[in-house]
């Protein structure tokens, strides 16, 4: 195995581990947390995790790069966690997650539309399949519609499908590294969530041992660590690639229900999550050689390049290369 092979293989490993430590959030929230405070959550997991990278990487952005980080911040968490929430308290958490496993393909038309670049057929195919997986394993029985939760779950997939484009595509700036920039944007973000907490939140704020263990756990792994680790990874994997590993977070939601809440998995979710699975480690392979001659290989296999490759722009210098969740 050639370095190059090694290094992806590294960043495809660390890529997952975000989605597996947002599988999770399901089993701490109903397990461990108060009910009906979702914005509270939502608040608690980015604002602490966000102050604390900021004082271990005391870094500020450039001038011009605030822009930027709101923009990001907005995407990967002031919109998307209150519509994650939403969405997972007004949809059944079955469709929930088939909406959220659509990402590849959500960030695989934006790219087409915003930018004019391809992903290969390959990789959508497979991206197609996680979906079917994951709808195989999940949903059961009738499934009842609410339009503003399933309005709001499509809303938060593609405000993430947009925030990992753009995190590919804008790269870092000069002087301001992976971790400060997380820490910036979980900061920035969790400011857009507080206003939301009162106006959204009903059930009484209790902080006794349980919930003060479940608020550090989605704040610290689930905060700091995870989004650490998945914007690191979202900087150099290709978008569709990268969000391809999403369907591994109802995937382990499912297994800890099984293991810990004693929740029934039957052969057929099982086979379902298979697939699931399969397809997520399938879709981080290269493109094959002739579909990479054929259509150009900075427009497939690497379809979004990130701009701080090239300097001007205020990019700098190339970096190295649930139910809630």
């Amino acid at each position: 195995m050639d370095a190059g092979t090694t290094g992806r293989a590294r960043l495809v490993l660390l890529g997952a581990l975000a989605p597996v430590v947002w599988g999770t959030t399901y089993v701490v929230t109903t397990e461990l947390l108060p009910p009906d405070r979702p914005m509270t959550a939502s608040l608690l997991r980015a604002l602490p995790a966000g102050l604390l990278l900021l004082a271990l990487t005391r870094q500020l952005p450039p001038a011009a790069w605030w822009g930027r980080l709101a923009v990001l911040a907005l995407l990967n968490f002031g919109a998307f966690f209150p519509l994650l929430f939403l969405g997972a308290y007004r949809l059944p958490g079955g469709l929930a997650a088939v909406v959220g496993s659509a990402q590849p393909l959500v960030a695989a038309a934006l790219l087409w539309t915003a930018f004019r670049q391809r992903t290969p057929l390959p990789r959508l195919l497979w991206a197609a399949a996680a979906v079917a997986g994951v709808a195989v394993a999940v949903l059961g029985g009738p499934v009842v519609l609410d339009p503003l939760g399933l309005a709001a779950a499509v809303a938060g997939t593609a405000v993430m499908a947009a925030g990992v484009v753009l995190t590919r595509r804008w790269g870092l700036p000069e002087g301001l590294g992976g971790i400060a920039a997380t820490g910036w944007q979980l900061t920035l973000g969790g400011l857009m969530i507080l206003p939301l907490v009162p106006l959204v939140d009903t059930g009484p704020f209790v902080l006794d041992l349980p919930a003060a263990a479940g608020y550090a756990w989605l704040a610290v792994p689930g905060g700091a660590i995870a989004y650490a680790a998945w914007f690191h990874a979202g900087r150099r994997l290709p978008s569709t690639s990268l969000t391809l590993l999403m369907p591994l977070t109802p995937v382990t939601a499912a297994v800890l229900g099984w293991a810990v809440l004693g929740e029934a998995l039957t052969p057929l979710q099982a086979a379902g999550f298979g697939l699931a699975v399969l397809a997520a480690l399938a879709g981080q392979l290269p493109a094959p050689p002739g579909l990479r001659r054929r259509h150009g290989s900075s427009r497939t296999d690497a379809p979004d390049e990130p701009a701080a490759s090239r300097r001007g722009a205020g990019g700098g210098p190339a970096p190295h290369p649930g139910r809630k969740g």
